[in-house]
């Protein structure tokens, strides 16, 4: 089934922003909470692009990626926001404590670790605009630094998705090994099992990135 046109109407972005940062040449990042009900529709569209396979939602309704993201907003240790560039939204971030994610169950996490994960929209036909991804994941990271109890950051993008492992070896992540993280089956949630690559970026890297 065709899912029907967004009407922008229908997805308000006048919300309360987790983090706000301008960035000379680029725009205005804002970091806006997912409201399930309204972001919906515009989620399933990102989600369930072939572009968007890694993710893992390729096969879901409105309504599943709805009740996934309703589960999501009722946890303390996930978190999803909309990322938006000058009001328009462009991206998809996650945020969760590794320590109660099943990632924790292929690596030992440390004290300070906090996990991320990160789709961009579509361009709906634009070319491809250099820097954009770059400026993006920059502000994402000066977010979750914000937060002095955050020490580490925690990636596992899918071991196959080259582009996203060698971005993020880009913005000065180590990469770390491939894992296998087990698949959940849970009444509220699924996740398929999952080959991924683990990547770090310490405080102190990203900080002396930022003197150098």
């Amino acid at each position: 089934m065709t899912t029907p046109p967004i009407d922008a109407a229908e997805t308000v972005y006048g919300r309360h922003s987790a983090h706000e940062q301008h960035i000379d040449g680029f725009g205005t990042v804002r970091l806006v909470p997912v409201d399930p009900g309204r972001d919906a529709r515009l989620l399933h569209g990102w989600v369930t692009e072939e572009r968007a396979r890694f993710w893992g939602m390729g096969g879901t309704t409105v309504e599943q990626v709805e009740e996934i993201y309703a589960h999501l907003d009722s946890l303390t240790t996930h978190h999803g926001y909309v990322v938006l560039r000058d009001g328009a939204p462009v991206a998809l971030f996650q945020t969760y404590d590794p320590e109660a994610d099943r990632v924790s169950e292929c690596y030992d996490a440390r004290p300070g670790d906090f996990g991320v994960h990160i789709l961009i929209g579509p361009t709906a036909g634009a070319a491809p605009e250099h820097g954009f991804t770059g400026h993006l994941l920059a502000t994402l990271i000066d977010f979750v630094f914000s937060d002095p109890e955050h020490l580490r950051i925690v990636a596992e993008p899918d071991a196959g998705n080259a582009k996203a492992v060698a971005l993020l070896e880009r913005t000065g992540f180590e990469l770390g090994p491939e894992i296998v993280m087990p698949e959940i089956d849970l009444p509220e949630v699924f996740l398929p099992e999952k080959r991924a690559r683990l990547a770090f970026l310490t405080r102190t890297a990203f900080e002396a990135s930022r003197t150098a």
